[in-house]
């Protein structure tokens, strides 16, 4: 029985008692703290993969991340497309079709197109949706010239009299004079009547990337912040400059579109979805053994507690005129929350689950919650794959009530109970990865510790 002892994240001291004596009161100040016992995980059928290494050259610490239409729209823990890259070149050559089964906002589509390869995506998030669409829909740069040049002329125009302006849409937000200034509100409503009388599909998905980014720029939101929080300063930021935020914007993605038309001349496309893999996969999408390889970044954990996805995005979905856009961390993986202790095909997994719930019941119901959905999704993807093909995924091991879940290997055991072969994980830095500087391992309000700052590139082939 192999004993693997995982450091707490945050770190507990001993306080001195009440009524202590001066000279017991200094040694209590000058004595080094006491560490809280860290939980231990006992794995009972775990032995360590001979194939996983650390590789310093996958942390592409200076390359350029926002190339082509990957400079479209931040999104929270976007894989870097030079790794999707690099897993192309490494177990993609041969490769016809790749899918992503959590896309985002499309960075292994985008480099599956540049590669040669056509590309298939599903995300439950509708911005990731438009995002991920935008970023690969071949648009006639002439038209959209046109439009720029119209867009420009037209608000120049009316950039000091909005209040004449008769096509304005402003939707019904909760609390929307919270987050919104009212002068923003009007222009932000200004540019979604602009963008609604756009009869081309791919020139408006185009301007709606841009005002999405826009809305959230001319936001209260705090910048810097994946959860849906107002930043102190807002009176400072009341009257900005939305025309001219969404005019540099567009600029910006014209000039990566550019760049990405004139790379991907090879004709191949990629189509975006929206059904969820923890369910099933339509076989008029994706037929059973007729993909070549999977390249995708899974979330880490319930976005209540990691990421907060459906947060982050929730103001820009409802100026989009999306429904439920507050619901949507409810319907990623873990969302909903389970009652029941679930037996894993991951012995590590099931050895977490016992550790954790020893330490909190409660919270070790997220942690199946997550899991059961993860799990259920890698079988569906699973039967997608060709006899031969990879699946490639960029995990992050997450901590919780100071146990450290190695997700890379769970990964690889649920694969292996799906006839894959195990062939390596690649352990990198996250040198420049979108990632919130702090979670909450122990859903504890105001408790947060360090996030991960490795990620694990998974990679198995089906047999």
């Amino acid at each position: 029985m192999i004993k693997t002892k995982h450091k707490a994240t945050s770190r507990q001291t001993v306080k001195p008692p009440r009524k202590a004596t001066k000279k017991a009161a200094k040694r209590t100040r000058t004595a080094k703290p006491m560490i809280a016992a860290e939980p231990e995980v006992e794995y009972r059928n775990f032995k360590p993969r001979t194939n996983k290494k650390i590789d310093e050259s996958w942390d592409f610490r200076k390359a350029n991340t926002k190339e082509f239409t990957h400079c479209f729209h931040p999104y929270p823990a976007m894989m870097i497309p030079q790794v999707a890259r690099r897993i192309l070149d490494n177990y993609g050559n041969k490769a016809k079709t790749l899918f992503d089964p959590y896309c985002g906002t499309g960075t292994s589509l985008v480099e599956a197109n540049i590669k040669g390869l056509n590309a298939i995506g599903t995300d439950i998030n509708p911005l990731a949706r438009l995002i991920a669409t935008a970023k690969t829909t071949k648009t006639d740069i002439q038209v959209l010239d046109l439009f720029l040049h119209d867009f420009m002329t037209y608000f120049f125009s009316v950039n000091f009299q909005v209040e004449k302006v008769k096509s304005v849409i402003i939707p019904d937000i909760k609390n929307i004079d919270f987050w919104f200034s009212k002068s923003v509100q009007q222009k932000l409503g200004v540019l979604r009547g602009y963008i609604e009388n756009i009869n081309d599909a791919s020139i408006k998905n185009f301007f709606k990337v841009a005002f999405s980014e826009t809305v959230r720029e001319v936001s209260y939101q705090k910048q810097r912040e994946f959860k849906l929080v107002r930043r102190k300063d807002f009176e400072e930021v009341a009257d900005r400059d939305v025309f001219g935020v969404m005019i540099l914007k567009l600029s910006r993605n014209k000039q990566g579109l550019i760049e990405f038309q004139k790379t991907c001349t090879n004709g191949y496309h990629a189509s975006v979805h929206n059904f969820n893999t923890v369910d099933s996969i339509p076989q008029n999408i994706i037929k059973e053994n007729s993909v070549d390889i999977v390249v995708t970044s899974p979330p880490y954990g319930d976005s209540r507690t990691t990421v907060a996805y459906g947060q982050y995005s929730r103001l820009a979905n409802e100026w989009l005129g999306y429904k439920e856009a507050n619901q949507i961390d409810n319907k990623l993986m873990g969302g909903e929350k389970r009652k029941h202790i679930h037996e894993f095909k991951s012995d590590v997994l099931n050895d977490v689950i016992y550790t954790i719930q020893k330490e909190d019941k409660e919270r070790v119901r997220d942690v199946i919650s997550f899991y059961e959905d993860y799990e259920q999704s890698i079988n569906h993807v699973s039967t997608t794959i060709k006899k031969g093909g990879y699946a490639c995924y960029v995990v992050g091991n997450r901590t919780v009530k100071g146990v450290n879940i190695p997700t890379d290997e769970i990964t690889a055991q649920l694969f292996e109970q799906n006839n894959f072969t195990h062939l390596e994980t690649i352990v990198r830095n996250i040198p420049n990865k979108r990632m919130p500087s702090k979670n909450s391992p122990s859903n504890v309000v105001g408790e947060t510790a360090s996030t991960m700052k490795n990620e694990y590139i998974v990679v198995c082939q089906k047999n």
